[in-house]
């Protein structure tokens, strides 16, 4: 259905038809307004470089109300009328409308959210604020939690209908490759896990709960290689200096070839050591590949502890894409490379990922794990 059709049947007011500002249409239906989404990405880039707050109010028509009654074009005038300049609105759906707040901290939202409040308004309203709402849920519950930003804030691939096959080519890919990657290394699985369940009292198999995209938990799986019950303060302090850029005390290298790991760990079982410098004990995440928790490729997949540390730029590398088992970073840095440059390296994964980009880093992981660089 055309967009003036549909409009003209709830009794409105066509939209021009060089106006593509209001809706886009997708397979009949109102969709996106890309415009729209375009500048709240701008605007999410603007608050991480700048380090500012930016929120938003996502307006969302109730269930109850009479669809056919009500003119969302003028809702949306009236809602531009009350906002300030500076403040941006536009349609994400048929029956949602969000209004962008730059330099806007949680207060400042809930006021202006006062103003459109309206006794007989037929919408529910949300407030958000990034980055606050997702460092108080990492930190309040150890995860993003799916409110902490009402909708995607990102589309990678570029306009969200037109990108559609590329995930599913991923996905197909991720699928195949994990059930591959099973099938050849089962044997080597089948004896690492032997050889753990030998000589160290535990689980063969180490869970743990990691962040995957949009900072949503999911269990992670590793071949231990460590004693168990062991404490975590170490690697806790570590990261937390590494994140932080403290490089000459988290430099277990020197200046011409740095090492960014822990080079001489008491938690690592011997068996752990060749599993960790060979990368076998990555093994089982072919697993979450399959599960669909990781990909072959992408960031990896942060602990809590870890997020709770970021810079808002840092967020990128959990919100956008699925985590995985091997990425650009493992290929171009591996240990050698400091934090931050290790998070540009995966957001540039993000902006130009593909499916040859896919193969390619594929490739260069298995040359990098022969030659055992930057494992420990």
């Amino acid at each position: 259905m055309k967009i003036n059709e549909y409009l003209l049947e709830r009794g409105e007011s066509p939209v021009p038809l060089n106006d593509s500002s209001h809706y886009r249409v997708t397979s009949g239906e109102i969709f996106y307004d890309s415009h729209f989404l375009k500048q709240l990405r701008l605007e999410t880039l603007r608050a991480q470089r700048s380090k500012s707050t930016l929120s938003l109010i996502l307006l969302t028509l109730d269930k109850e109300a009479d669809v056919k009654s009500i003119n969302m074009n003028e809702i949306l005038g009236i809602i531009r009328e009350k906002t300030r300049d500076t403040d941006m609105s536009g349609f994400v759906n048929h029956n949602a409308i969000c209004v962008l707040l730059p330099d806007t901290d949680e207060a400042g939202a809930k006021a202006i959210c006062a103003k459109l409040a309206n006794e007989n308004s037929p919408f529910s309203m949300t407030t958000s604020s990034y980055p606050d709402h997702i460092f108080e849920s990492l930190t309040k519950n150890g995860y993003v939690r799916p409110d902490a930003f009402p909708f995607e804030l990102w589309d990678s691939g570029g306009l969200i209908d037109a990108s559609w096959f590329k995930p599913l080519l991923k996905r197909g890919l991720d699928v195949v490759g994990s059930i591959f990657g099973i099938f050849i290394f089962m044997p080597v699985m089948l004896i690492t896990a032997l050889a753990i369940k030998v000589t160290s009292p535990g689980p063969v198999i180490f869970s743990q709960i990691r962040l995957g995209k949009q900072g949503t938990p999911f269990t992670f799986y590793k071949f231990r290689s460590m004693h168990v019950n062991m404490d975590n303060q170490i690697h806790r302090e570590y990261v937390q200096d590494f994140i932080k850029g403290n490089h000459a005390k988290v430099n277990q290298g020197d200046t011409e070839k740095p090492l960014y790991k822990i080079k001489s760990d008491p938690r690592i079982t011997r068996v752990g050591k060749f599993i960790r410098k060979t990368s076998i004990d990555e093994l089982p995440q072919f697993f979450n590949v399959l599960k669909g928790n990781m990909s072959l490729v992408g960031p990896r997949p942060p602990l809590a502890y870890e997020a709770e540390k970021y810079q808002a730029w840092h967020l990128r590398r959990i919100l956008e894409m699925k985590p995985g088992i091997t990425g650009l970073w493992q290929v171009e840095g591996r240990s050698k490379t400091e934090w931050n440059d290790s998070v540009r390296l995966d957001i540039r994964y993000i902006q130009n990922w593909s499916l040859l980009y896919d193969l390619k880093i594929l490739l260069r992981t298995v040359k990098e794990v022969l030659k055992c660089r930057g494992a420990m």
